[in-house]
């Protein structure tokens, strides 16, 4: 009876035979992974190229591979040597020859022209400038009542003035003391600036200026007498230095640095201010300390007309 539900069963499908399991309708089979396919193989023209054997050098030559060859090298550089110092022929002619295969000859380059003999040697160093002409400033220098007189040419080394004159007095009797040897265009730029002082004489003492004290015209030095300096204007008799003022009445003034609101400090003041409208450097007490008891005049010539005044 038993045999027979169980046949029974497994007729309509409701018992599974011994290592049946239960299939579920919603999820598919499951599927067996099959190996992967073996890769084709390598065609013959694929295969790596065999490994190139790198030539190896050439034997060392026997001279050389011993102490030999040291020998050689020095017998070479005795024959280099003895070709450098022998005259090498003149290969100029190359280029007068024709030319060859068709190729087209360049000219040789001209040679440059020879050094004038006036600009060589000696001669190039006694070349100088031609001094300016002083006609016209010597007629101004005499309407402006200067006494003066030509001196012989001042020159030592590089310090020079080709017509230097001997200044003694300017207008209305003001003495140099000592006489000066200037220019001609200073001497007229230091008569000019004179009578201005003559001015600022009457209005600050009521006095007349008489005489002007000078420290040193033509010297050849370099500037605040340093050696290794520029050469000053001194060195062209292009300079004054004024050490002080003459009066008739009154005691002389020095160039100093005067107490402010003193007449004389209003002198000096007046005198050195004027003094920029005649030269191209005007400097004094309290430009720098080669200045501070006189007042330095000079026309040294400067880009665009400029004046250095302080």
């Amino acid at each position: 009876m038993k045999s027979f539900t169980v046949a029974c069963l497994l007729a309509a499908g409701l018992l599974l035979p011994p290592g049946a399991a239960w299939s579920d309708p919603a999820k598919p089979p499951a599927t067996v992974p099959l190996p992967p396919p073996q890769p084709p193989a390598r065609p013959e023209g694929l295969l790596p190229p065999e490994p190139q054997v790198t030539p190896l050098p050439p034997e060392r030559p026997a001279e050389l591979a011993t102490g030999a060859g040291k020998e050689i090298g020095k017998e070479i550089g005795k024959e280099t040597e003895k070709k450098t110092e022998e005259p090498q022929p003149d290969t100029s002619s190359k280029a007068k020859e024709p030319p060859k295969d068709g190729a087209v000859a360049l000219p040789a380059p001209p040679l440059p022209p020879e050094r004038p003999p006036e600009l060589s040697g000696e001669q190039a160093l006694a070349l100088t400038v031609s001094a300016p002409e002083d006609t016209a400033c010597l007629r101004r220098l005499e309407r402006l009542g200067a006494r003066f007189e030509a001196m012989a040419p001042l020159r030592n080394g590089q310090c020079s003035a080709p017509r230097p004159l001997n200044v003694t007095a300017l207008a209305d009797g003001v003495t140099l003391e000592p006489a000066a040897s200037l220019t001609c265009r200073a001497a007229e730029a230091l008569a000019r600036w004179t009578t201005e002082v003559q001015v600022a004489a009457e209005k600050q003492f009521g006095d007349q200026l008489k005489s002007l004290a000078l420290g040193g015209t033509y010297v050849c030095r370099g500037q605040n007498h340093d050696t290794d300096a520029k050469l000053s204007e001194h060195s062209f008799a292009n300079a004054i230095d004024v050490m002080g003022y003459g009066f008739a009445k009154r005691p002389s003034l020095k160039v100093t640095a005067a107490t402010e609101g003193t007449p004389e400090a209003a002198f000096l003041a007046s005198v050195r201010t004027g003094a920029c409208g005649f030269f191209r450097t005007v400097l004094g007490p309290g430009s720098d300390a080669a200045h501070g008891n006189h007042l330095h005049l000079d026309l040294r010539e400067r880009n665009a007309g400029h004046r250095l005044c302080q």
